[in-house]
């Protein structure tokens, strides 16, 4: 496996239509061009630094949820195999390999249509001010960490800091229409119960994640990624202790140094030393091979 970090593609010739915190993105005609870089950040900041193979986790952990979920929902993938991409990508194969994914278009649905299993994140704040989340009554008495009685589907957009903001469920239908945003919060519940029953399986809690979908021809696809660390809280079932936060498989060890700093949490971020890049990357990697049981190819 390379051990290079990537944190900015660079590909002459090939329109770049957007970068994102992690991804780039170029367009290719109908099809689109993701490259998952090594970029990390915390509290809405980039980082200077790259975490090793955390592009590659994150475009190979989609892949196997794409995967799994075949049966379940359509998704935008058109193929990651850098050797059937356009003759004009065939140059940048070095930058490819094992962290891209040629895509289709689609017209993205303006949410995120986020499911959770747990009381956890903003949605522990937004219970312990109201007993609801996203306006969704809870049972009292609930703990940090503790297991809902049911998913619940609490939509969110993005705010204009980069913050992700829960709506309710009336909103998400006036983006979405009355229909789809039907379609999406059953079709977000089901395949999050088939990904937390089948994680279970591996040892791992799956708190919460995010999805986003698209249209394709007026059909609802998976689109983006696809239950990564990075959109999801992954807990090893073996240390659960509901009453407070929980050991996670994500960029925990950098948003725990970067709270030991004196730093206000804006651009631009510190540099990370070598022991917190280390210890992400090796967190990233073991989310990997124990959701799929294989090591990063």
């Amino acid at each position: 496996m390379p051990s290079s970090v990537l944190t900015e593609s660079n590909l002459p010739g090939i329109p770049l239509l957007a970068r994102g915190k992690v991804r780039d993105i170029y367009s290719l005609g109908d099809q689109l061009l993701f490259i998952a870089t090594d970029r990390i950040s915390a509290f809405d900041c980039i980082l200077p630094n790259g975490i090793p193979g955390k592009g590659r986790v994150l475009t190979q952990m989609s892949l196997f949820w794409f995967d799994f979920f075949r049966d379940d929902v359509a998704n935008h993938v058109v193929t990651a195999d850098v050797a059937n991409y356009p003759t004009e990508l065939q140059p940048f194969a070095d930058q490819l390999e094992g962290r891209s994914m040629l895509v289709r278009r689609a017209e993205m649905v303006g949410a995120e249509c986020v499911a959770r299993g747990y009381v956890s994140g903003s949605g522990w704040k937004d219970y312990k001010a109201t007993g609801a989340i996203c306006g969704i009554p809870l049972p009292q008495g609930l703990r940090e960490s503790d297991r809902l009685p049911e998913p619940i589907f609490t939509p969110a957009t993005k705010a204009q800091s980069g913050h992700d903001e829960n709506i309710p469920f009336a909103d998400f239908c006036r983006i979405a229409g009355p229909a789809l945003a039907e379609q999406l919060r059953d079709l977000t519940l089901r395949i999050y119960s088939k990904a937390a029953a089948y994680a279970e399986t591996r040892g791992i809690l799956l708190a919460d994640t995010k999805f986003e979908f698209g249209l394709i021809d007026g059909r609802a696809v998976l689109a983006d990624e696809v239950l990564t660390p990075d959109s999801s809280r992954f807990w090893p079932k073996d240390s659960y202790a509901p009453g407070g936060p929980q050991k996670s498989y994500d960029k925990q060890f950098v948003r725990d140094y970067l709270e030991t700093l004196d730093w206000g949490k804006r651009p631009p971020a510190p540099p990370l030393p070598g022991h917190v890049i280390e210890r992400t990357a090796a967190k990233y990697r073991e989310a990997y091979r124990v959701l799929t049981g294989k090591p990063l190819p």
